[in-house]
């Protein structure tokens, strides 16, 4: 029994001796590797720097992202006395790459150059460090990374990512760069080769089209027939996706046009009033919503997200104010005298912008998006920003709005009973003038609200109404004088033709041609899309 004990005893000894051993010298094995591999980076040569790269990702230190992430944001310098690498992370301040601990900053640090080629490198070698990373959105942009390098190096980590990986969306991703890795890689397996074209089919944009296209000529017939067929399909899809891309870009511009001209059509229609200053009003809304920002910003930091929300009500009442401030201290002397307004107007435009250069200034004024007026998200191959979705949404809950007051309300009544019949609602007592000031001052109004939701896609500056105020006439016009459906669908016509002429007359000649299309339209049809009915219309 004690001879077994003992023996026992003696083998448990060697065993931990032999443990030590190999843990001590696998440390410094592993340590001098990465110190061999930052050599290369000292030697001043791409080709070394290459190898360099490689040495590290494959090291497996501690230090070994921090390193190539310094070297890809030129952070990675070398002191050419002592050929010793450091990390710079701040004006005079540096770490030893070799063991990641602070050091003394030497007199005289020369930058680790790269190219393009290592650029491609660093972002495989990132790849591969952060496939297997605790963090979702690195482990995603490993892939993307890995995807377009298509680095060899990394098949084995994406098989072990793609096995552990939970996230669809992720390892989908990981999927598309194994098999953009598979399709270059000249020992892959045709059966390999034939899924890979498959996985980068389904991936479907410009990124996917562009390795397919790329293959080497030495591919087997059959992949290379499978990436052709591929291609095609890619192609179709990309044209339908981009139709769709111009239509919502035309929806988006539409709205743009509709909260512009909306107002615009309710005094032109009710008053007949040219008032080319309606786009001084938009104006007024956009630097009232400038103003918001700059007070919650310097008292309430925290109201910023709900900065929008204040500024929509205020704009509404100092463009309206201003409005009907206008009305009864110009308008109304020159009714039935078209030129005449048309002149006092534009005079009356070029007055507010003075006015808005002297208290503001020339220049643009920084005009914020709230959090969730931020970012975008992706629709199959489109990307939507929110800011623009949510002004369309918000177009059109301005507009629903607009229809229920006219419908609803007593001062709606009135103003349909004038744009209908001004003498014939005069006779049964209803006060016009008064109804002109409100009008005017409401047209005004949802002008201001326009500036709020332009501030957040245009820059604030004093000339922001002169670029919407001639559309808003052709809208209103091409829908129909004072009918507000016709406003509508005029705005998103325009908006959407013109997106679709942009990319084969650009934006010059796309706008030329939309005029043109416009005149021509009127001479058919003078009364817009949607002409307004009643005795004195028809008369």
């Amino acid at each position: 029994m004690r001879t077994t004990r003992d023996l026992l005893i003696a083998l448990l000894f060697i065993g931990a001796c032999a443990m030590a051993a190999l843990t001590a010298g696998s440390v410094p094995a592993r340590a001098q590797g990465f110190d061999a591999a930052l050599d290369k980076f000292a030697a001043d040569s791409f080709s070394d720097t290459e190898v360099g790269i490689a040495a590290v990702a494959a090291s497996g230190h501690a230090m070994a992202a921090r390193v190539i992430e310094a070297l890809q944001n030129a952070r990675l310098q070398v002191d050419p006395a002592t050929r010793k690498i450091y990390i710079r992370t701040g004006e005079t301040a540096v770490l030893d790459a070799a063991t990641g601990s602070a050091a003394p900053a030497p007199a005289e640090l020369k930058t680790v150059r790269i190219n393009n080629r290592l650029r491609r490198a660093i972002e495989a070698a990132l790849g591969g460090l952060t496939l297997l990373s605790p963090d979702p959105a690195k482990r995603f942009e490993a892939a993307q990374a890995v995807f377009k390098s298509r680095d060899a190096a990394a098949l084995a980590t994406l098989d072990a990512a793609i096995a552990k990986e939970t996230d669809g969306r992720i390892r989908r991703a990981l999927t598309e760069a194994r098999a953009a890795v598979l399709l270059y890689k000249p020992d892959a397996a045709e059966a390999d080769k034939l899924a890979a074209v498959a996985a980068v089919k389904a991936r479907g944009d410009q990124e996917a089209l562009a390795l397919l296209s790329g293959l080497p000529v030495d591919a087997p017939a059959r992949v290379a027939q499978a990436a052709k067929d591929a291609v095609g399909s890619i192609q179709s899809e990309l044209a339908m996706w981009a139709t769709v891309q111009n239509a919502w870009y035309g929806l988006s511009l539409g709205s743009v046009l509709l909260l512009a001209a909306i107002g615009l059509a309710i005094t032109f229609g009710v008053m007949g009033v040219i008032n080319m200053a309606h786009g001084e009003m938009v104006m007024i809304g956009a630097y009232v919503t400038f103003v918001v920002q700059d007070a919650i910003r310097a008292h309430h930091p925290g109201l910023f997200d709900y900065s929008l929300l204040i500024a929509i009500p205020l704009a509404f009442l100092v463009s309206g104010f201003i409005g009907i401030l206008i009305e009864r201290g110009i308008i109304r002397f020159l009714y039935g005298r078209p030129l005449e307004t048309l002149l006092a107007t534009w005079g009356l435009s070029l007055i507010l912008q003075q006015a808005v250069r002297t208290i503001f200034g020339p220049t643009n004024r920084e005009v914020g998006n709230p959090s969730w007026m931020s970012g975008a998200f992706e629709l199959g191959q489109i990307t939507v920003t929110y800011n623009r979705l949510w002004i369309v949404v918000f177009t059109l809950a301005v507009f629903v709005a607009l229809l229920a007051l006219l419908r609803f309300t007593r001062m709606g009544l009135e103003m349909r009973a004038v744009t209908q019949n001004r003498a014939m609602a005069a006779s049964m007592g209803i006060r016009t003038s008064r109804v002109d000031a409100l009008t005017f001052g409401l047209g005004s109004g949802i002008a201001g609200i326009a500036g709020v939701a332009l501030s957040q896609i245009d820059n604030v500056s004093p000339n922001l109404g002169q670029s919407y105020i001639i559309d808003s006439f052709l809208v209103v016009v091409f829908g129909g004088v004072g009918n507000l459906w016709g406003t509508l669908v005029g705005a998103f016509t325009l908006g959407i033709a013109n997106k679709f002429l942009e990319p084969f007359a650009g934006a010059v000649l796309g706008k030329i041609a939309i005029l043109v299309l416009i005149i021509l339209f009127i001479q058919k049809r003078p009364r817009g899309l949607f002409a307004l009915k009643g005795r004195a219309v028809e008369a």
